[in-house]
C-alpha cells in the first residue's frame, strides 16, 4: 500500500449498526474511545433501523470534531446549490422540505440542516482516486455510505423480522458503511475497513477493493440516501 493508516475496527453487533461501528473506529483512531453500545444509543436511527452519514457527522460535530461531507446525492441536493453560501444552501433545503413529502427525504433534509447549523461543511465535486488519496495522505480516514449490494455482488436483501436475508426476487439494494484507510496508486485499489464480519468478499475486516468498483458502490449509495464521503477531523483546541 502506498498509504496505509494504522486502523482497527470492531465487528458490528447486528445488521443495522454498521454506521456507529465505523464512527467508533474513527474516534478510536483519534484516541477518543467511546463504548460501542453507548454510541449506538446516541446516534440517531432511521425508522426501521440504520442511519445516515449526515447523522454520524452531526454526532461528531456535537463531540467537538470538524466534519465535512463530499456528497454525490442528487436526491437531496441540486448541483446548482453549491454555488450558494451556507445561508443559501439552508434556504434551499428548507424550501425543498416544504414541497417533497417522501419520509426518508425529509429525514435526510432535516439532518443536513442540523449538520450545517452545527458547523459542518458540504462539498460537491468529482469522486476520483486523487480525492481519496489526498485525504488519506493527510492521515484522515474516510467514512463512506455505499451500496453493499454492489460492493459485495450479492443478491438484494429483504427484511424478515429484525434480520436481512438474501432474496434476488423480492429483495432491495442494501446500504452499508465502511471506512477507507489506505490507497495503492499502482494497483488502483483502496483499503477498506469493514465492520461486517464475516463479510461476503474477504475473510478479513480490512481488505483492498478496486477503485473502479468502490466508486460505483459509493455512487449507488444514493439508493439509501447516502452516496458520500464523510471526513471527520479533530476540532481546534
Amino acid at each position: 500500500m502506498e498509504t496505509q493508516l494504522r486502523f482497527d475496527i470492531q465487528a458490528q453487533p447486528d445488521d443495522t449498526t454498521c454506521g456507529p461501528t465505523c464512527l467508533q473506529a474513527v474516534y478510536n483512531y483519534y484516541n477518543d474511545p467511546i463504548p460501542l453500545g453507548r454510541l449506538i444509543r446516541q446516534v440517531e436511527q432511521l425508522e426501521g433501523g440504520g442511519t445516515l452519514a449526515v447523522l454520524l457527522g452531526c454526532h461528531a460535530l456535537q463531540r467537538g470534531y470538524r466534519a465535512k461531507i463530499y456528497t454525490f446525492n442528487l436526491q437531496v441536493f441540486d448541483p446548482t446549490w453549491f454555488k450558494l453560501d451556507r445561508a443559501g444552501m439552508q434556504e434551499r433545503l428548507e424550501r425543498q422540505l416544504r414541497v417533497k413529502n417522501n419520509r426518508k427525504m425529509r429525514t435526510a433534509g432535516q439532518a443536513y440542516l442540523t449538520f450545517l447549523q452545527l458547523g459542518g461543511t458540504l462539498r460537491f465535486e468529482d469522486l476520483t482516486g486523487a480525492l481519496i488519496r489526498g485525504l488519506l495522505k493527510r492521515g484522515v480516514p474516510v467514512l463512506t455510505g455505499l451500496s453493499a449490494t454492489f460492493l459485495y455482488r450479492t443478491a438484494r436483501e429483504l427484511e424478515v423480522g429484525r434480520e436481512m436475508v438474501y432474496d434476488d426476487i423480492k429483495g432491495e439494494p442494501t446500504g452499508h458503511f465502511v471506512v477507507l484507510c489506505g490507497y495503492n496508486r499502482a494497483d488502483r485499489t483502496a483499503l477498506v475497513a469493514d465492520p461486517l464480519l464475516p463479510n461476503p468478499i474477504s475473510e478479513s475486516q480490512i481488505y483492498p477493493v478496486r477503485l473502479s468498483r468502490l466508486v460505483c458502490a459509493i455512487m449507488l449509495g444514493i439508493w439509501t440516501y447516502d452516496a458520500n464521503l464523510l471526513v471527520i477531523t479533530p476540532g481546534k483546541g
